[in-house]
């Protein structure tokens, strides 16, 4: 008998446990959701001030520049410069940095 009891204990235990990391999972896809949709909102609104502000559209233009991803600077070839501002020369390095 106290075999079958420590069987049904083990189970309980595996299915308890089975359960706290479903909502482990569950937590950690929210916060992961929620973290993209601040990044989209955000996103959103500094393009929408690079569209009125220079010195918003030459930041957003050097975070372009830099990122350091070729594939993520990729996304943005086609991508015109807010204000009229001038397209910078493509190159790997921010020329307002000091060599």
């Amino acid at each position: 008998m106290a075999d079958t009891e420590l069987e049904r204990a083990e189970k309980r235990y595996a299915q308890a446990k089975a359960r706290l990391q479903a909502l482990k999972n569950r937590e950690a896809t929210r916060q992961r959701k929620l973290d993209t949709r601040r990044k989209v909102i955000l996103g959103g609104a500094l393009l929408d001030l690079a569209e009125r502000d220079s010195g918003a559209a030459a930041m957003l233009d050097r975070l372009i520049r830099n990122l350091p991803r070729e594939q993520d600077r990729k996304a943005f070839a086609d991508w015109g410069t807010p204000i009229g501002l001038p397209s910078p020369a493509p190159s790997s390095s921010d020329p307002e940095t000091p060599s």
